[in-house]
C-alpha cells in the first residue's frame, strides 16, 4: 500500500508545466514536496499567498507563513501575499487550473463530502465549498477506508456534501481511479503489492476493472 507521502508523490505525476494549483489541507498539503525544481508551477493557498513552496526545515519555520491548514510554509522568489477577498476571486474566476483535495468520502458520481460530521464541531467549511465550486479539475487524496474499515468509495455520500458531481480523480494507498461523468469508479492504477481483489472488496461504490491493471510507478 501507499503511505501518505506515496499518494502525494502519485498526485504530483497530475500536475503539467505551467499549472497553478490549490492544495487543501491534509494530504494534498505535502504534493508540494514533490514537484520536479524543473516544473514551472504555482501553488496558490487560500489564505493569500501564490508562490508557496515545500515545507520548511526544522529551525527555519516562520510562523507568519502559512498555509490554508496552519502550517509553516515557505516562499519562493517571486510569490505574492495578498487578502483572502482576492484569493477567492482567483478560485471563482477559475484562475486556479487544479484544486488537490482530502476527503472523507466520495460517491460514484463524483460528490464530496469533506467539511463535516455531524455532531462533531468544526470551525467552519473552510475554502472547500468555493474551490468545488469553480474548479474544473479535483483532484481527492484519501484513504480508501475509514478506522472502521468501512469504504469511503461510495454509492452515495453518507455526510454533508461539499459539492456534486465535481471529482475528476481520486488517489489512495490502494490505487489510482477516474471518476467517471456517468458514474462509477475506474481504477487505472493499483498500489505496490496491493491485488484488484482487495480493491474490490475494499470499494463499496460501483468500480469499473478493465483488462491488465498496472501497479503504481512513483
Amino acid at each position: 500500500m501507499l503511505d501518505k507521502q506515496g499518494i502525494a508523490k502519485r498526485i504530483a505525476k497530475e500536475i503539467k508545466d505551467g499549472y497553478y494549483v490549490n492544495l487543501g489541507i491534509g494530504i494534498p498539503t505535502l504534493v508540494a514536496n514533490y514537484i520536479p525544481e524543473t516544473m514551472d508551477v504555482v501553488l496558490q493557498s487560500e489564505n493569500g499567498l501564490l508562490g508557496m513552496g515545500p515545507f520548511p526545515f526544522e529551525g527555519e519555520e516562520d510562523a507568519d507563513v502559512i498555509n490554508a491548514g496552519k502550517q509553516t510554509i515557505t516562499m519562493l522568489p517571486g510569490s505574492a501575499i495578498f487578502d483572502s477577498a482576492m484569493s477567492f476571486g482567483m478560485i471563482r474566476a477559475r484562475k486556479v487550473n487544479l484544486t488537490i483535495l482530502g476527503a472523507m468520502e466520495v460517491s460514484e458520481n463524483g460528490d464530496i463530502a469533506n467539511w463535516k460530521i455531524p455532531g462533531k464541531m468544526v470551525k467552519g467549511m473552510g475554502g472547500a465549498m468555493d474551490l468545488v465550486a469553480s474548479a474544473e479539475n479535483i483532484i481527492v487524496a484519501m484513504q480508501h477506508v475509514n478506522k472502521a474499515g468501512e469504504s469511503k468509495l461510495l454509492p452515495q455520500c453518507s455526510l454533508p456534501l461539499t459539492g456534486v458531481h465535481c471529482v475528476k480523480k481520486i488517489v489512495t494507498e490502494l490505487g489510482v481511479f477516474d471518476v467517471l461523468p456517468q458514474g462509477g469508479f475506474k481504477l487505472l492504477e493499483r498500489a505496490p503489492g496491493v491485488s484488484v481483489e482487495e480493491i474490490i472488496k475494499a470499494t463499496a461504490g460501483k468500480l469499473i476493472v478493465e483488462g491488465e491493471i498496472p501497479e503504481i510507478l512513483i
